[in-house]
């Protein structure tokens, strides 16, 4: 592992180095297996928390260099092409490109595993949180509702093909909303959509409702108004982005995973990871990255249930140490050769990003100062832990009736939001 000297004194650092890369500086034969400008190439990122020291901090490194093995070992084996292994807070991340498609059960048991076999190394460390995001003993087909996070993209390769993977912790896929928006809506992120014709057919969005899965579409630039309707509600997240010049080119996809929402209680938040294309008729990377220089407020943070900022960071200053936050945000840039990872680039580390962070920190400080007085933390139904319906009922006896007259007006409500309905589809 790669160490820096930070005030004089050895750090241990996780620097994500592509696989083809390591073996050939190893002198280890490297697989023929490639793919060429206009074949079908994949592109899965599967990220897991099922570990971490000093509390939700870090993975250990022994638990990434685990990772490095048995995606080395898939590569020998011509199951991926390439892969790179990274970490954001306490979340591990497995890269991968191959030809397989997307949600193949031997792309998925690959990551399953490896997560599995890293979350073990971690409960013989006693580490924090081991195996926390593996929700299930056995693998049956696919990691999507397994607990994993899994942002996958497959398309025609182009013959120079910039790919930016973006991984946040300590915060949910609602997080990616807003970046998403302006780098495909947005003249004022994106000065492209405004100045190239390419841009002009627009974009394609599919948004999913997180907790029932319902997926809707809508395209861009007609329908901007109704895609900022949806994506300003934390119930939706964008799953995917489609070019509408090239039909269905999906240009991005975002992980949607709600852990709790699975597991049916609070295990984790679901630190989302987001792959976006970039240059030739889609956002530059300049106008990707610019999306995320304005650290605006995320749920996320301390427990999993404050508003605190969205906080663009280097890959090897992503730990959430202050209250569990602020939530963090990292973006590798790689450019693709014939499958293969040339990379990363560090984009969201750059001193252009200096002044975002310290108007991320100055934010988190005046948000957590509300302590737990709204907005200081995220109303009750929105609350990641558990505790305050339990708190309530402790002292039930204090407001008589109360959950009576809940039903009741609860019952008003609905019969109101129906009527409503009722009267808009006249």
């Amino acid at each position: 592992m790669p160490v820096i000297v930070t005030n004089d004194k050895p750090m241990g650092v996780w620097k994500p180095v592509p696989l083809r890369e390591q073996m050939k500086e190893k002198g280890q034969s490297v697989p023929d297996y490639v793919v060429n400008p206009g074949d079908k190439l994949t592109v899965s990122s599967i990220k897991a928390d099922v570990g971490s020291h000093t509390g939700h901090v870090q993975p250990h490194h022994k638990m990434l260099e685990k990772a490095e093995e048995l995606l080395t070992q898939a590569i020998k084996d011509k199951l991926i092409i390439d892969g790179v292994v990274f970490r954001v807070g306490d979340d591990m991340n497995l890269t991968m490109s191959h030809t397989r498609g997307v949600g193949d059960e031997k792309i998925h048991k690959l990551a399953f595993d490896t997560f599995v076999e890293a979350g073990k190394i971690a409960q013989d460390m006693s580490l924090y949180g081991a195996m926390q995001d593996i929700l299930v003993s056995e693998f049956s087909g696919n990691v999507q509702g397994m607990g994993p996070g899994v942002a996958e993209l497959e398309f025609i390769l182009r013959k120079t093909e910039p790919v930016i993977v973006f991984a946040a912790d300590k915060t949910s896929p609602y997080a990616f909303n807003r970046p998403l928006y302006n780098m495909f809506c947005s003249p004022y992120n994106s000065i492209g959509l405004a100045v190239d014709p390419k841009f002009f057919a627009g974009f394609k969005f599919q948004i999913k409702h997180l907790k029932t899965g319902a997926d809707g579409f809508f395209v861009s630039p007609e329908e901007r108004t109704a895609i900022k309707a949806f994506l300003g509600s934390e119930e939706y997240a964008v799953a995917y982005v489609y070019s509408r010049q090239v039909e269905d080119d999906p240009v991005a996809v975002c992980s949607t995973t709600r852990l709790s929402f699975i597991a049916g209680k609070y295990v984790g938040k679901d630190d989302p990871v987001c792959i976006v294309r970039a240059q030739s008729g889609l956002p530059a990377v300049g106008e990707v990255v610019n999306a995320f220089h304005f650290p605006g407020l995320v749920p996320g943070g301390m427990r999993g249930s404050s508003l605190r900022p969205l906080m663009p960071c280097s890959i090897f200053n992503c730990d959430p140490t202050y209250n569990d936050g602020p939530p963090r945000v990292i973006g590798l840039g790689f450019q693709i050769n014939r499958g293969e990872f040339i990379g990363p680039t560090d984009l969201l580390g750059d001193i252009s990003f200096d002044e975002s962070r310290r108007l991320a920190l100055k934010i988190a400080e005046y948000m957590q100062r509300h302590g737990v007085f709204y907005p200081g933390i995220l109303p009750d139904k929105e609350l990641e832990y558990g505790g305050k319906p339990v708190i309530y009922k402790m002292y039930e006896d204090r407001f008589p009736g109360i959950y009576k007259k809940f039903r009741e007006l609860e019952k008003k409500q609905l019969e109101a939001e129906a009527e409503f309905i009722k009267k808009a589809e006249q």
